[in-house]
């Protein structure tokens, strides 16, 4: 919301050159304003500004549509229940990215107990998830959310990760304007340098990795396109049958 009202900066400043004191749209005023869902400081900013002539209705199109090309993602941030993002938004983007992995079952696999996620010509994969947002206490998810290019201190925990149950691992990073993939090795991950087990007391073999803007480069190496996950995922299954061998 700021980044959209430090971009009618200008325009707020001819509409004060027009109006004198008429509109009170300061910091101190928007701050002060009641907002609730969907109106905002910005929808209020916006209809002052098109009523005195200030923007055209061409203008704020072509600002509503900068807006949703660089947040294009922003509403997965609004999904505060984490179980129903690392579960249920991430399986089913992955399935909708690659309808040809399965749900498992015992059909499928006569050991399976819940253990992974989805299964494939006998690969075992493993989905984990996790946002790009600001370091810093308070505020919601929403509200401390980065697009890609930003410069600001971020943490990405993929929690729960438990390397002998899986054959492969797709991580999932969402930024405001993109989405980004990672496909490992069950011992690309046990073996990975940050990664942290014991998690949980008791829970022998299950960790924790974060990915941060101080380590992110070193994962390039797995980040693969969105129609190149499937064929990463067969890759990596016969790194780890030579690894287990």
């Amino acid at each position: 919301m700021e980044l959209l009202i430090s971009a009618l900066a200008e325009d707020i400043k001819r509409l004060k050159d027009k109006c004198g004191d008429k509109y009170d749209l300061s910091d101190e005023a928007l701050d002060k304003l009641n907002s609730v869902f969907p109106f905002n400081k910005f929808e209020y900013i916006i209809c002052h500004l098109i009523a005195e002539d200030i923007i055209t209705l061409d203008r704020y199109i072509e600002i509503r549509n900068a807006y949703l090309d660089k947040n294009k993602y922003l509403n997965v941030f609004e999904i505060t229940a984490p179980r129903t993002f690392g579960e249920t938004w991430a399986q089913c983007h992955l399935n909708e990215l690659v309808p040809e992995l399965k749900k498992p079952s015992k059909k499928l696999h006569e050991e399976y107990s819940g253990e992974y996620d989805f299964w494939y010509d006998g690969i075992r994969i493993e989905v984990k998830a996790s946002r790009a947002v600001k370091r810093s206490s308070g505020d919601s998810l929403i509200s401390k959310a980065l697009s890609s290019d930003s410069l600001c201190n971020f943490d990405m925990n993929f929690q729960q990760i438990k390397p002998r149950y899986c054959d492969v691992f797709v991580w999932i990073g969402v930024w405001r304007d993109t989405i980004r993939y990672w496909v490992l090795s069950s011992s690309d991950v046990e073996n990975n340098k940050y990664f942290s087990k014991g998690q949980h007391r008791g829970n022998v073999g299950e960790g924790q990795l974060w990915i941060k803007n101080t380590n992110i480069q070193e994962f390039d190496q797995y980040l693969v396109n969105p129609g190149e996950v499937l064929g990463k995922i067969k890759e990596k299954s016969l790194v780890q049958e030579r690894y287990s061998a």
